[in-house]
């Protein structure tokens, strides 16, 4: 049945609007952090690895880093465990660590890659401990109540931070045509492992792979200013001012810290997205609108 004319003109309008995001993406590398809804819902977990596919498939280098924390609460509650949290950050002691590697290391993450297979791509999982990729040292907390003289210093288990980032294994990955997939748990020196945050690490992993973009996926359209409006095109400057007058605040925070952290250190830019919106990731590299906020330097 041939197509009608306005429904052709519509595709090829699409296309042709790509074709210069392709042209400058290609043979770049684009760190996104995948999350929230898009990890949860069947049609945008398939929407999501067709994304990247595509990315592969027109020369772009999509490396993925995700989360899994609703998961792992799940798992936790089967096991007649409650999962608690200090300033946002889960308490993780050694059996609670011990279900983040089997969430975040074996389900969710070998879930992702064989979606990303099932539509065509050659996708690999990794976790930071994998060739040595994340080094990580404990995350430790200062607590100051005002009866105290001192703070007190609250440890919080196997949370930690990114210490390092050796990069041979996905720059091997990536050059072999691969789609790296990796779930943010670290190795300390002593070789324990460490439950790190996702954002976090994508950021430290986008600066250290020298990335073309840094996409983050959140529940939400973006930053928004006090009449609820999305914020598009925002220089770095223009953010810590949001910062300063409160208009940015609470969980976005560490979502805008991990991307002023990137654009400062060179990544061209970094994209807060709504991954509630199907095909959010094409809808931001290859459109002249996009689905979130971008910021730069």
């Amino acid at each position: 049945m041939p197509i009608e004319k306005s429904s052709a003109l519509t595709i090829a309008k699409v296309l042709t609007e790509a074709l210069p995001y392709i042209q400058r993406f290609s043979g770049k590398t684009i760190v996104i952090k995948y999350g929230g809804n898009a990890m949860t819902e069947d049609a945008l977990k398939r929407g999501f690895a067709r994304d990247v596919v595509l990315m592969k498939l027109v020369g772009m280098n999509p490396v993925i880093v995700h989360g899994g924390g609703p998961q792992i609460g799940k798992l936790l509650k089967q096991i007649g465990k409650e999962s608690e949290f200090f300033e946002g950050m889960r308490v993780t002691d050694s059996e609670t660590m011990d279900v983040v590697e089997m969430v975040l290391g074996g389900l969710v993450n070998k879930e992702i890659v064989n979606l990303i297979n099932q539509h065509g791509g050659h996708a690999v999982g990794l976790t930071g401990k994998d060739g040595e990729l994340i080094r990580a040292r404990k995350l430790t907390f200062q607590r100051q109540a005002p009866e105290m003289n001192t703070p007190e210093i609250v440890d919080i288990g196997h949370v930690g931070e990114v210490e390092s980032i050796d990069p041979g294994v996905i720059n091997m990955l990536v050059q072999g045509d691969f789609i790296p997939v990796i779930a943010p748990i670290g190795v300390g020196e002593d070789g324990q492992s460490y439950n790190i945050n996702a954002d976090l690490v994508a950021g430290k992993l986008a600066i250290t792979l020298n990335a073309e973009k840094l996409i983050l996926l959140t529940n939400t359209a973006g930053v928004l200013d006090n009449d609820g409006k999305l914020l598009t095109g925002l220089k770095a400057k223009e953010v810590e001012a949001l910062i300063d007058e409160g208009i940015i605040y609470g969980g976005m925070l560490p979502k805008i810290g991990c991307a002023l952290d990137a654009v400062h250190a060179g990544v061209k830019t970094a994209q807060i997205i709504d991954g509630r919106v199907e095909h959010a990731v094409l809808l931001e590299v290859l459109t002249d609108e996009g689905v979130g906020t971008l910021i730069k330097g």
